[in-house]
């Protein structure tokens, strides 16, 4: 069971890393569109450089620190930073909810795999 657990847990996490990482480079490279987003779901614009530099370092954190609670505060960070995402969305009427649903859905995937992981440590 744990080398089944870890496989998932690093499968689903690899894929979540992935979409975070595809949006975080996005905030960089076409910061004219992420803008016009951030605006059109009444978020300040001055968040955009610094939301992209945090979830890099929370993707790199899960990946990377041995420390338990630094992994749990970047799975915390990601389930804010989602979850509110999705309250905007749905604020804003637009639609866009579903993007950050599956992010989150992959991340508690993620969480609920690495603490089966840990438990069996």
């Amino acid at each position: 069971m744990k080398k089944r657990d870890l496989i998932i847990q690093r499968l689903v996490t690899a894929i979540f890393s992935l979409m975070i990482l595809a949006g975080a480079i996005t905030y960089f490279v076409q910061y004219e569109m992420v803008s016009e987003m951030f605006t059109s779901l009444g978020v300040p614009t001055g968040v955009i450089y610094p939301l992209a530099i945090v979830k890099i370092l929370g993707i790199a954190a899960i990946w990377l620190v041995k420390n338990p609670m630094i992994k749990k505060l970047a799975y915390l960070g990601f389930a804010l930073d989602l979850v509110m995402a999705i309250i905007a969305h749905l604020n804003a009427g637009d639609g866009g909810a579903f993007g950050p649903a599956i992010p989150l859905l992959l991340l508690i995937v993620s969480y609920v795999f690495y603490r089966k992981t840990i438990s069996l440590e």
